[in-house]
């Protein structure tokens, strides 16, 4: 049995990856700019251990999933909901 999407959970889904997508964008620059700046000395400091992919990739695996989650978190938070802020 498969599940069809109705047309709002297509809007939805979407919405999820737009924001998320944001976010993990957002991550990676900010992890390129840490590592470009040698920011704190982490590029030295990852470059000389023994296995620099894995810290790289902790990095920006904690990147990506903070700033991915603040920014769906906070464009679910200003979502309007048809009119429910109108005083009623």
């Amino acid at each position: 049995m498969t599940a069809v999407l109705s047309p709002n959970d297509k809007t939805a889904l979407r919405f999820v990856a737009r924001h998320l997508a944001t976010g993990l964008g957002a991550g990676a620059l900010f992890g390129l700019a840490i590592l470009a700046s040698d920011l704190a000395g982490l590029r030295s400091l990852a470059f000389n251990s023994e296995a620099p992919w894995l810290v790289v990739f902790l990095l920006f695996f904690g990147l990506f999933i903070t700033f991915g989650s603040v920014s769906l978190a906070a464009n679910l938070m200003l979502l309007d909901r048809d009119g429910a802020d109108d005083g009623r």
